[in-house]
């Protein structure tokens, strides 16, 4: 317990430490180092008061034991120091969730928004329409929440359905929630084109990323290569009469973000740039990490259906989360939105996964 409680008294001096910088001049000078001090700040500084409490049980703890090892105590003292331990073992069970938090250390990612793009995999026009099912599940879920959600770009079907789509939630829970809803997504039912009712198997892959501010991730104009057309398919008269639509080429990556949602040309590119950011953060963090590049590798996947994460099975109005052994017969209320439940359990899960690790 001596290593918890010195990696604890760790976190309380980064925070003083982080209000003593916040207040000098070369930081206050500096928006981009200002802004990430404070964004460590607002994480570590919602953690004292827990971080606090937690060490003065264990610092009463200490005492208590130090009185009831002392053979030459009073014995009302000791009665009194049985009766304390009990108190604070049983203050130390009933918060264990928030003690167990407490021994991670926080995200970096934490209280970022995220880009989600969802990406029509094995089974073309079925697949392209379960894209659309899908990103409904998030938007109806988001508009339950606290959170907001917003279209970036979009590649539409034949059918109606999504070959691609690219859209921010904003709020701040919103990394800790849908990070872990990256990889593939496998449908099981019969699509509406098939004339002789059999079952279809098909994918969709599904990326997360969580979003890049301007000050994290430097872009030099001149690796831009920035094109304009005439944006094509639905989204009214205008898209056949003004070059609002613009593809973006980073060169040096060879990243390539296209967006002909909106009506203005400016709002294209400001969408665009937000997905490009985003893309280059996760690329720079990942050659920095070689177990994120497998991680980012592992969430797109090749989005064939033996690649899955979760199974939507139609007949049997089933959802399985292979993950986590999360399984739901309520399909049709989950595709409303109503995810709450198994998003919550996938955080607890990964929240194990990393104690277990410590």
């Amino acid at each position: 317990m001596s290593a918890v409680k010195d990696r604890l008294e760790k976190e309380l001096l980064r925070v003083r430490e982080i209000e003593d910088l916040l207040s000098q001049p070369d930081v206050t000078s500096n928006p981009a180092r200002f802004k990430e001090l404070a964004r460590e700040h607002s994480i570590l500084s919602a953690r004292v008061e827990p971080i606090e409490r937690f060490l003065k049980i264990l610092k009463d703890q200490d005492e208590a034991s130090r009185i009831l090892s002392d053979k030459t105590a009073d014995q009302d003292l000791r009665d009194m120091a049985s009766e304390e331990k009990v108190r604070l073992d049983q203050e130390l069970a009933a918060g264990r969730d928030e003690m167990e938090a407490l021994l991670l250390p926080p995200d970096p990612n934490s209280g970022k928004s995220v880009i989600v793009e969802i990406r029509a995999g094995t089974g073309g026009e079925e697949a392209a329409l379960f894209a659309d099912d899908l990103f409904r599940m998030y938007m109806r879920y988001v508009e339950r929440s606290a959170m907001k959600l917003e279209v970036l770009s979009t590649v539409e079907s034949d059918l109606g359905g999504y070959k691609e789509i690219a859209f921010s939630i904003d709020g701040k829970e919103a990394y800790d929630l849908f990070h872990q809803e990256a990889g593939t997504h496998r449908v099981q039912r019969i699509p509406t084109t098939e004339s002789g009712g059999r079952i279809h198997t098909s994918a969709v892959t599904v990326a997360v990323l969580a979003e890049a501010e301007e000050e994290e991730i430097s872009i030099d104009d001149k690796d831009l290569q920035i094109d304009t057309y005439r944006a094509s398919g639905a989204g009214g008269q205008h898209v056949n009469k003004t070059d609002s639509a613009i593809r973006i080429t980073h060169i040096p990556s060879g990243l390539v973000i296209t967006c002909q949602d909106e009506r203005s040309q400016l709002k294209n590119k400001s969408k665009a740039m937000k997905v490009l950011r985003a893309r280059l953060l996760e690329r720079q963090k990942s050659s920095r990490h070689a177990e994120e590049a497998a991680l980012k590798k592992d969430q797109v996947g090749s989005g064939d259906r033996s690649e899955k994460i979760r199974t939507y099975n139609f007949p049997q109005n089933r959802l399985t989360d292979h993950r986590i052994g999360f399984t739901s017969h309520n399909l049709s209320a989950m595709l409303d939105g109503d995810i709450e439940e198994l998003l919550r359990a996938l955080v607890r899960a990964e929240r194990e996964q990393k104690l277990a690790a410590v």
